[in-house]
């Protein structure tokens, strides 16, 4: 998902170089999503992998 994220991040920096304003925007907002998603699963994935060594 990290990868994901950062594909849009390069899509968004090409977009706004060449002005393409709308795309740059839409491509940002779509990485942050992305971004966002994989750290909640990443923190469930901790949290879940704790509760298990422990039990």
């Amino acid at each position: 998902m990290f990868r994901l994220s950062l594909a849009f991040f390069i899509i968004a920096l090409v977009a706004a170089i060449f002005g393409f304003g709308g795309i740059a925007a839409g491509a940002a907002y779509a990485a942050k999503i992305v971004f966002f998603i994989a750290l909640v699963l990443l923190a469930i994935s901790l949290i879940s992998g704790g509760f298990r060594r422990t039990g």
